[in-house]
């Protein structure tokens, strides 16, 4: 039976893929333990934006949609390619312009927020910039045996961000090693700590 947090490290894969919008929602419905809509989304939102996966990626879908409901036809309709595309953004931990000026308040308050928890080992902020804008992407690694604290964690954030003014919130939960995608490791190399902690 596939897991919640089976489908957020799916849903990692595809970060900088899929659009913030449709990522978000389907983030936030794996936080409410619904891998089943996810099962049956996540196929179409592929095929309708035409994102080719991998042979890895191929059989991982399977693996973790299949059982939750997803249709096998329309995941093999999805096509393959040999490697996943370059990226159509850069990254860069300096904050646009229009919030320098105000101050970053949107930072404070996740630094206050993810400050003092166990689970958490390091916060940090980036901003993507490409067509659609600027777009700050936090990244929040948490320890090797948090849990389902991932899980968790991305959905709280993604409320409190929606809260704070993000239509399209984007947070990338990592667990302490594991391996993370291109996507990720560009956006952690132009970022900057919201706060650094060190759990023995």
């Amino acid at each position: 039976m596939s897991t919640p947090q089976d489908c957020h490290e799916l849903l990692l894969r595809f970060a900088g893929r899929i659009g913030d919008r449709d990522l978000w929602r389907l983030r936030d419905w794996v936080s409410a333990g619904a891998v089943d809509a996810v099962a049956r989304a996540l196929p179409l939102m592929l095929l309708r934006e035409r994102v080719g996966i991998t042979p890895e990626e191929s059989r991982l879908l399977s693996a973790v949609l299949v059982p939750a409901g997803a249709d096998a036809e329309r995941l093999n309709a999805v096509p393959w390619v040999d490697d996943v595309p370059d990226l159509d953004y850069t990254f860069t931990p300096e904050s646009p312009e229009w919030v320098s000026r105000g101050g970053d308040s949107v930072a404070v308050v996740l630094g206050a927020l993810l400050r003092g928890r166990p689970e958490v080992v390091e916060a940090r902020s980036s901003w993507r910039r490409g067509r659609s804008g600027d777009v700050r992407i936090v990244l929040v690694t948490v320890a090797e045996d948090g849990g389902d604290a991932a899980v968790r964690l991305t959905g709280e954030l993604q409320r409190v961000l929606r809260a704070l003014g993000s239509d399209e919130p984007a947070v990338e939960v990592l667990v302490r090693g594991r391996d993370v995608t291109r996507y990720h490791r560009e956006a952690a190399a132009a970022s900057e700590p919201l706060f650094a902690m060190v759990h023995s």
